[in-house]
């Protein structure tokens, strides 16, 4: 489903014409939701850059959403996996007073919204690799109109859309409940999905997986 058919589709199911502003909060509120309550292996980015001495911050891609994991890469290409730790263990173990508290990386946190913590502070240049989840461009400003939750799992985004009109329009609680049920059932599939597991809850590595239209 791309964004033509999915205003159309919202259009149609609530029998009003509303402006693309509306409609496209109704689309991007949805789409929040939904990709803050599940995290799909599709939407998965792979990272480079440098930690630098004596900086113990390291900026997050602006897109971010949730670590999947964050590793030094060391002058034999070895992978290093930091472990995730609260910023309050890392600025008490690793004070970045003293240099004597410097060394290679092995934890970090999220600081805030832009910046992880690493711990201890890097006595060195470091090259790091972070795998993470992202948010995609939403379906209202993608060129094309197309995204992948769009193409493989349209009813989430369909009532997760139309649970946000009918909240909008002060519309009747059975409607909703019943557009609640939809998207709940839809959700319970793209969660299935995001665990690993197949349409009978077996897990299995490497399984071909269908769309859910």
């Amino acid at each position: 489903m791309n964004y033509t058919q999915l205003v159309a589709q919202i259009q149609d199911y609530t029998e009003n014409q509303f402006t693309t502003d509306v409609v496209n909060t109704f689309i991007t509120q949805a789409e929040q939701r939904i990709y803050n309550a599940v995290q799909l292996p599709a939407l998965r980015k792979n990272v480079t850059g440098t930690a630098t001495t004596g900086n113990k911050y390291l900026a997050m891609p602006s897109n971010w959403l949730a670590t999947f994991s964050l590793a030094v890469i060391n002058s034999d290409n070895e992978y290093l996996y930091l472990l995730n730790k609260d910023v309050n263990f890392i600025r008490q173990s690793f004070p970045d007073t003293d240099s004597a508290f410097y060394g290679e990386p092995q934890y970090y946190a999220v600081f805030d919204q832009n910046t992880f913590i690493l711990g201890p502070t890097p006595d060195q240049n470091y090259s790091m690799e972070l795998h993470y989840f992202y948010y995609p461009e939403s379906i209202t400003t993608v060129t094309g109109g197309q995204t992948w939750l769009g193409d493989n799992f349209s009813s989430t985004l369909l009532y997760g859309s139309l649970l946000e009109a009918y909240t909008y329009m002060k519309g009747e609680q059975d409607v909703i409940n019943q557009y609640q049920k939809r998207y709940d059932e839809a959700m319970l599939l793209l969660k299935q999905l995001a665990d690993g597991k197949d349409r009978q809850d077996a897990y299995r590595s490497g399984q071909v997986r269908y769309p859910v239209r």
